[in-house]
């Protein structure tokens, strides 16, 4: 799987990687840069899980936690970007895994896929449920919904099924409202920013918008307002996940080994400064903590918009959001599909011949994208009866993404036969792959540690039983048959020669 750096084109390049070019190569640096910049969308996961972070350290952990993840995964993203530039394609993580390994290639490539691939479902389904959470809060507000939970749920299928349409249409499409998500979040930023530094009568201190520490968790233990601040820091890293896409998306990107590993990078620091601005904002703004955290709407951002700004203009910021989240579920529906099709096309989906079809007309994997999304859909299915369960799935979003983002920089940095692309690192790339690495350990520790006090069974952090059902999971289905017969990617330009197929490159 070594590959040459210094090929002329973005189609030698992915065939020396081994696969014919079928994905329509069509989007632009910006557009690679715009579909990770929507999934992580700071109007998205840092405006659903503010409640976190305000139960859990209060103002210090939304405000100087941001910045310090932001950090840390700005230091992955960089460690994951550089390998991106040697490997751009779409199977993207367990690709490069299998690429970097040195032993058990195949072993390496199934568990960092199955880790990706769920893990990507659980962001799609946590990303459009958050969305039908604040699209319910606004129709609270502005038509009188009573909210329930089988209307958040048919919101949730609404928007999720628009999402499966809207990419079944082309990747021209997608391109275009990625490009539109990427300006929306920006102008949406600046307008929510500029409105709760102007209107309000009353701002919070500014010395207590950094360094209040609340501590609503439950526990009392001493050392306990510390706890709350590192258990609080989930508000950030949930945010910071899916900017894997600009991986993903390489082989539908022009000059993909610069243009992808940009788009990972830019993606990441653009939103840890703009999310740092509108943080900061909505936090000097806060009118009444407690009232606001515990608010009716389920929503503390709202609340706050509404008591710093007015009924009307508060409402208006909710809607600012509303709408950035379905730019953000449509891009994450995009990576996802992109994912989902890759690993088919190395046959480690029940299924495989089915979702890696891609329609010619159209150049998308179009069952992936209806696979992703009917996966996506019986995940948010226990949120009818009972959160705990949905709120386990979505845990662990953030550590098997988080785990499939480190094993490929782990294998780089214990690979000395690496080849780097035209963008590397130099000599950075062992202090960054290596801070990646540890900071990476820590999170999965602190995010399965109890979130609440006393723990019963009705608070108890699942997220640990949900990474052991994963991993569980695949190691059955590894040792009991797929080590018999999935051995790492496969190069489709090798069986389409075999079986006498054209491979021509595609539009």
């Amino acid at each position: 799987m070594s590959v040459n750096p210094a090929a002329s084109t973005d189609e030698e390049r992915l065939a020396q990687l081994g696969y014919q070019q079928e994905l329509h190569r069509r989007l632009s640096g910006f557009s690679n840069f715009a579909v990770s910049f929507s999934i992580i969308s700071i109007l998205a996961g840092a405006i659903t899980s503010y409640s976190i972070a305000m139960a859990a350290g209060g103002p210090f952990a939304i405000t100087i936690g941001w910045l310090l993840v932001g950090i840390m995964v700005t230091l992955v993203a960089l460690a994951m970007a550089e390998i991106c530039s040697a490997y751009p394609t779409a199977g993207a993580l367990y690709w490069w895994t299998a690429a970097l390994a040195k032993r058990n290639k195949a072993a390496w490539a199934w568990f960092v896929g199955w880790f990706n691939f769920l893990g990507e479902v659980a962001v799609t389904a946590a990303i459009d449920f958050g969305a039908a959470i604040t699209t319910s809060a606004f129709l609270s507000l502005t038509f009188g919904m009573t909210v329930t939970t089988g209307k958040t749920f048919l919101i949730f299928l609404v928007i999720i099924v628009v999402h499966g349409l809207l990419n079944t249409f082309g990747v021209n499409l997608v391109r275009l409202l990625s490009d539109v998500s990427a300006w929306w979040h920006l102008v949406g930023v600046l307008i929510i920013v500029v409105v709760l530094a102007v209107v309000p009568d009353q701002h919070k201190p500014i010395h207590e918008v950094f360094f209040e520490v609340k501590n609503a968790t439950g526990f009392s233990f001493a050392g306990a307002g510390i706890y709350a601040v590192l258990i609080g820091l989930l508000m950030a890293q949930y945010t910071y996940t899916g900017y894997d896409a600009s991986a993903h998306v390489a082989e539908e990107t022009h000059d993909a080994s610069r243009a992808a590993p940009r788009g990972i990078v830019m993606s990441v620091v653009v939103s840890v400064i703009a999310g740092f601005v509108l943080l900061f904002a909505i936090t000097w703004s806060i009118q009444d903590y407690d009232a606001e955290r515990t608010s009716s709407l389920g929503l503390p951002p709202a609340q706050i918009f509404i008591d710093a700004a007015g009924r009307h203009t508060g409402e208006f910021l909710l809607l600012i959001c509303m709408v950035a989240q379905w730019f953000c579920g449509m891009a994450s529906v995009t990576a996802n599909s992109r994912m989902s099709y890759a690993f088919a096309r190395d046959g480690a989906l029940p299924g495989s011949r089915i979702w890696k079809q891609v329609n010619p007309r159209t150049g998308t994997p179009t069952n992936s994208i209806w696979l992703c999304v009917a996966i996506s859909i019986i995940l948010v299915l226990p949120s009818l009866w009972n959160t705990t369960a949905y709120l386990a799935a979505t845990s662990i979003a953030v550590i098997g993404l988080y785990i499939a983002y480190v094993a490929p920089v782990l294998l780089r940095r214990l690979n000395p036969d690496f080849q780097p692309g035209p963008w590397n690192l130099g000599r950075w790339s062992p202090v960054v792959g290596w801070l990646s690495i540890v900071w990476v350990v820590v999170i999965c520790v602190l995010f399965v540690l109890p979130t609440a006090g006393p723990v019963t069974a009705g608070n108890f952090n699942y997220t640990i039983v949900a990474v052991a059902i994963v991993v569980g999971a695949a190691a059955i289905w590894w040792f009991a048959s797929a080590r018999k017969w999935f051995t790492g990617p496969r190069q489709n330009l090798i069986e389409k020669a075999a079986h006498g197929e054209p491979t021509m490159p595609a539009e």
